[in-house]
């Protein structure tokens, strides 16, 4: 519908100028970073990626010799040696506004700094950070710590690029996916007033346009620009026109009297964001983010989409199943900030299991069905249940159900599927690994096997914390006799 005016990623970029170069990504597991691996492995530069997890990361999707990963954590130097010397560029798309716990602005000083350390020791020459248009005198505690970022990045040796972006449009992006819930869920919006704000958002097609066409262009080098599209909108605007492209009726109005808690709590419950991410995003959209003109665009050739074109391209992917990356990816919970890896590994000792047992009619088809298993799919046997356990978890504070997941077909590690998170999916063993991210006095798994006698094997583990977590278990026992002996069954091939 779109492809002849928008060419696809195949041949919307060209480096015909550029030579072949050794590239540091940070932020990998992002939105953004996962969205510019293969444009760069596409014109045959070389990656090095770093990631917290290597568990979380999976290199052979992309079947090119020309990506490694390093096991990083700029929170840590002395994880910073495995950062090899003769890099020849560095993107820095490092942010940590949807944490938890701690301090982001304090987490977001050390990783820059800690960057800074370990990049003067390597050969890079241009290093390029993907920041927040902040050209007014009042910001918000995101933007102000995404400037003082910056202040801390071109105090080095190297030469900074910095591009400012405000809201980025692009399926799996967190403004597309929110504005998104908000439209299809609620026909009728009482708002806070923050939705007269403006702004100028940006399809994640001309972000990595600009991201790309920067490499060696001495013109960029310690300077600054922000990138936007060709229309200023108020975020009431934006809602209004999405829901238009999608043929909804949708009527808005604005209140004064919400304040920024309420107004996070209202984000929190109603889309898919956490309450910390909700709380974020609230003191950001009070502020106005509108691009200073420059002369970037002309510069490097790019021609910018409209809103309204950026949503349709987005819904495209959405619809051919080729969304290549969400920002739910790197939601994640504090119980497993410091890794996967460590419960990749199922317990026994100390632990509650349930296990069921099913002859499957066709591996194939229950492989298959097991793949595409939670968001819009369900869990083929009292969905309903898990949706109330979600809801329950939501109202706690935790993660819920809103999440889904990324694809409706495929699932690789390191993927957010509703309230658990993947730590193995390998369709070769047969074998899918979950970690339950819900709010547990205790820590969950659930594992689906297919032996060589093609037996299907599902097994809860439950590791209780405390006597609160055995009564825990056994106040859900009958539920999980009751979900469980039916899903077993269907995923066998039962009816």
């Amino acid at each position: 519908m779109h492809e002849n005016k928008y060419p696809t990623q195949n041949n919307l970029y060209t480096f015909d100028n550029l030579n072949q170069m050794k590239i540091l990504l940070t932020g990998v597991t992002g939105y953004i970073g996962q969205r510019l691996i293969p444009v760069l492995l596409e014109h045959g530069h070389e990656l090095v990626c770093c990631v917290r997890d290597k568990a979380r990361f999976n290199t052979k999707k992309y079947q090119s010799p020309n990506i490694s990963v390093v096991e990083v954590d700029f929170l840590k130097c002395n994880t910073l040696e495995s950062i090899p010397k003769d890099i020849d560029i560095a993107y820095y798309l490092i942010h940590s506004m949807s944490t938890n716990g701690g301090d982001f602005e304090n987490m977001e000083e050390l990783c820059a700094t800690n960057f800074n350390i370990c990049v003067k020791q390597t050969n890079v020459k241009q290093v390029i950070y993907l920041s927040g248009i902040s050209n007014t005198e009042e910001l918000s505690k995101h933007l102000s710590s995404r400037k003082n970022v910056e202040t801390i990045l071109s105090n080095s040796s190297f030469a900074l690029t910095t591009l400012r972006a405000g809201i980025i449009v692009g399926s799996g992006s967190a403004s597309f996916e929110i504005i998104r819930d908000l439209v299809e869920k609620l026909p009728f919006m009482i708002t806070p007033k923050w939705l007269k704000t403006k702004c100028q958002p940006i399809a994640i097609r001309n972000v990595l346009e600009y991201l790309t066409f920067v490499i060696r262009r001495e013109e960029t080098y310690n300077k600054s620009f922000d990138i936007g599209g060709p229309e200023i909108l108020t975020y009431k605007e934006m809602l209004l026109r999405f829901a238009k492209i999608r043929g909804l009726k949708r009527r808005i109005v604005i209140v004064p009297v919400m304040t920024p808690k309420i107004s996070s709590y209202w984000l929190y419950f109603v889309t898919a964001t956490s309450y910390a991410l909700a709380k974020n995003l609230v003191n950001s959209m009070k502020v106005e983010v509108i691009c200073k003109p420059n002369h970037l665009e002309k510069m490097l050739g790019i021609t910018p989409i409209d809103y309204d074109t950026a949503i349709k391209l987005a819904f495209d992917k959405i619809e051919q199943n080729l969304v290549i990356s969400s920002w739910k990816d790197a939601q994640t919970s504090d119980l497993i900030v410091d890794g996967l890896s460590k419960f990749i590994e199922v317990p026994v000792n100390g632990c509650y299991k349930d296990v069921r047992m099913q002859k499957v009619k066709s591996v194939q088809e229950t492989i298959d069905k097991i793949w595409r298993i939670g968001g819009k799919t369900g869990w083929y046997y009292g969905t309903w249940l898990w949706e109330i356990r979600g809801f329950l978890d939501q109202l706690m504070g935790g993660v819920g159900m809103r999440r889904g997941r990324k694809s409706d077909t495929e699932i690789a590690a390191g993927d957010a599927l509703d309230f658990w998170r993947v730590l193995l999916a390998d369709r070769n063993e047969k074998r899918l690994l979950l970690f339950a991210e819900m709010k547990l006095p205790g820590e969950a798994w659930l594992e689906f096997s297919i032996d060589q006698n093609n037996i299907l094997t599902q097994t809860a583990t439950f590791r209780p914390l405390g006597l609160l977590g055995r009564l825990y278990w056994y106040a859900v026992l009958p539920f999980h006799g009751f979900i469980f002996k039916g899903m077993v069954h269907r995923l066998g091939g039962g009816m």
